[in-house]
């Protein structure tokens, strides 16, 4: 805790690793001492930085890494990374919420096609829990970056739907935001990419149909 926060980088303080704040989260202690997530890295007091990562925090739960950072006794929620991963997808939301309000986003396949042909989709947003193969269709060999950190109930709330399975982002601040939180909400949950689409089959395989 003794090290400024100053400069584009900050060091892990259980992998001693140096890397940029966008890909770390940064830990304050509250008047009752008591870990604080601070997401968006403007909370007063010093910060405890961490590598945006579940095996990271797992083990500086286990080696007290935040009671010797602050040098003394802290208050530490059983449910932390709970509460990183929700704090996480809720500035997602509204991420896309500012896009969206800015018309720098819409939902729905044939909208998000039609952005995509057009070259004004920078960023594709996809529900979490949407289907792979429906996915790669709509991605195919494009090259368009794709992100997953948000089921469809939440993004379908964004566009007061019942729920958005896919999104376009316009090219600028806001998709490159994104990006940053929904790799900080991968690491975190230790969620695997998503899945690949299962290849077409071209016919039954030999020996007879299915």
């Amino acid at each position: 805790m003794d090290e400024p926060e100053t400069g584009p980088l900050r060091r892990c303080m259980v992998t001693r690793d140096s890397l940029p704040k966008e890909a770390m989260i940064r830990f304050v202690l509250d008047p009752a001492r008591e870990v604080v997530p601070d997401l968006a890295g403007r909370l007063p007091g010093r910060g405890m930085w961490l590598s945006a990562r579940a095996d990271v925090l797992e083990r500086a739960l286990k080696r007290g890494a935040f009671a010797k950072a602050a040098r003394g006794t802290v208050q530490l929620p059983p449910d932390l990374r709970a509460r990183i991963e929700d704090g996480l997808k809720r500035r997602l939301r509204d991420l896309v919420g500012f896009a969206r309000r800015g018309g720098q986003a819409v939902c729905g396949r044939e909208a998000v096609r039609e952005w995509m042909q057009s070259g004004k989709a920078g960023l594709l947003v996809e529900a979490s829990d949407g289907s792979a193969n429906e996915r790669a269709r709509l991605v195919g060999n494009r090259g368009f970056a794709v992100v997953a950190p948000l089921p469809a109930e939440m993004l379908g709330g964004v566009f007061g739907r019942d729920h958005a399975v896919h999104v376009a982002i316009a090219p600028g601040q806001l998709a490159k935001a994104i990006q940053v939180e929904a790799a900080r909400l991968a690491g975190m949950s230790a969620a695997p990419p998503p899945p690949a689409a299962a290849p077409r089959r071209k016919g039954p395989p030999k020996g007879g149909p299915d």
